[in-house]
């Protein structure tokens, strides 16, 4: 229960501390206005309360990766817990941050064009195509996971024989439906509801187990093993943790989703809690999954073994039915099932905005909105018939690469600027050593190479990058978008 306290306390803590010696490093303008007022167009670019937005963003990027990846990352044990923490506080939220406020600051911009602005047209194209195929990776799985978790839900609960196939098929005509329409008339109008929900489940959840007569919070682990591997089946906490959590420690997902929330913020004084807090807030319902992972099995076994039954949606159904009891365990599950189905269509929304920006077509029109987003969904259906499992691993990839390229394009606008770049610069040599090496060690997606070697191959070519980074961007004089727009050309 300590530990557990002292984690929540040190992402609120962060939030305040850490958070506010971020955005003093950006430098926020209060005077400036925002693209909500200055491109608005009632589609989406349209100008939204702070605590909508937050929550909205707060759902954007909540999929099922602060779920399942504190859950699958628990089978290390309590180390899950020291990452999920120290990754959001010094990486997850300043990319969430930097990603949101450098789009403000050139017009909500998509990630694609930011990391061209700041690291080159070259830069540019590979990251319009690895967004895109991130995002259909994301779409396919929101659609797959809850598909699958309502399924189950339905055919436990009630003698319907429901099939996969069928909430699929639902899922994905919700999702062409949200993704074409005005941002404030679906997402903007329920999505802030939805967040309430998941707030209210998640507290409801730790709290369940906190005051549980069976179950004891963190009580059968030490304080020491806060650093030990525990996992049973002898997987390597160095660099797999760190590609298992992702979207409770930092996740490249959002660097595609905070352009969207750039597009309706009313003033860049909001940024640290829009995009900096929902990270936060992320980060502590990965927390309460991953204790909750540890506490209600027992033990790192028993967790395995729930999971090899079942995957990691076994694991929230049985702990929120256990916890909660049928009527509470169906509503907090269906507060889970809500996260992957808010971002899996802001992932296909992402995706036609990024390629409306690439082929300059401006998205007022319905007609051109349909003509970006239905080859997505083809694509995305046809993904749909690939094994879960194989698209999850390279989702997991996928995602921490694009994480690493957007740290880089925030060092790249801070050294173009001046400004104290390694606040960005130290997480991107972490995670690019990650990424590095992750795909020269793992056999499955990678070269299979001794995990020494990959290690040091990682190290070596993370600081090359940071060499050829500094090199290139420091001191260009860079202005940014809004500054050329409202004719505040300064030479920095």
């Amino acid at each position: 229960m300590t530990w557990f306290l002292l984690c929540v306390g040190a992402l609120i803590g962060g939030y305040f501390l850490y958070g506010a010696f971020i955005e003093k490093v950006f430098g926020v303008n209060e005077k400036r206005q925002t693209p909500a007022y200055t491109k608005t167009d009632g589609v989406d670019y349209v100008p939204m309360s702070t605590k909508k937005v937050y929550l909205v963003q707060l759902l954007n990027i909540a999929g099922v990766g602060p779920i399942f990846g504190p859950i699958m990352g628990a089978l290390y044990g309590p180390a899950a817990m020291l990452w999920i923490v120290l990754g959001c506080i010094f990486a997850g939220a300043v990319h969430d941050y930097f990603s949101g406020m450098l789009s403000v600051r050139n017009g909500g911009a998509s990630v694609p064009t930011l990391t061209g602005r700041y690291l080159g047209n070259g830069a540019k194209h590979f990251m319009n195509i690895f967004a895109i195929v991130l995002l259909l990776l994301v779409g396919v799985v929101f659609v797959s996971a809850p598909a699958g978790m309502i399924t189950n839900l339905v055919n436990e609960q009630t003698n319907i024989g429901m099939s996969m196939t069928t909430m699929v098929v639902v899922i994905f005509a919700y999702y062409i439906i949200a993704t074409i329409v005005p941002v404030d008339k679906i997402i903007g109008r329920f999505y802030p509801l939805f967040g309430a929900l998941l707030i209210f489940m998640s507290v409801g959840l730790i709290t369940a187990i906190a005051l549980s007569s069976e179950h004891t919070l963190l009580g059968d682990y030490e304080m020491s093993q806060m650093f030990t591997n525990m996992n049973p089946n002898d997987l390597p906490l160095w660099p797999a943790l760190f590609i298992t959590i992702a979207c409770g420690a930092i996740s490249g997902f959002h660097a595609t989703q905070s352009p969207l929330m750039a597009r309706c913020v009313e003033n860049e004084k909001n940024g640290r809690f829009v995009f900096y807090g929902a990270m936060i807030g992320e980060g502590i319902i990965a927390l309460i999954w991953c204790a909750l992972a540890l506490s209600f099995f027992g033990s790192v076994e028993s967790l395995a073994e729930a999971v090899k039954n079942g995957g990691p949606g076994s694991v929230v159904y049985n702990s929120s039915i256990g916890l909660l009891g049928v009527v509470g365990g169906v509503v907090a599950f269906l507060g889970v099932v809500i996260l992957p189905i808010t971002s899996g269509d802001t992932a296909f929304r992402s995706s036609r905005l990024i390629l409306a920006e690439y082929f300059n077509m401006e998205q007022k029109t319905l007609r051109n909105r349909l003509l970006m987003a239905l080859p997505l969904f083809v694509l995305g259906g046809v993904l749909t018939q690939v094994d879960f499992g194989i698209i999850w691993r390279y989702f997991g990839f996928a995602n921490q690469s694009t994480a690493v390229m957007m740290l880089w394009t925030a060092s790249a606008y801070l050294l173009r600027h001046n400004k104290l770049h390694w606040v960005t610069t130290v997480p991107a040599i972490f995670m690019t050593t990650v990424c590095i090496t992750f795909i020269l060690s793992n056999a499955q997606l990678g070269f299979g190479l001794p995990m020494t070697v990959s290690t040091i191959v990682g190290i070596i070519s993370s600081l090359a990058i940071t060499t050829i980074v500094i090199k290139k961007s420091k001191g260009k004089g860079e202005t940014d978008l809004a500054d050329e727009e409202d004719g505040k050309l300064e030479t920095v």
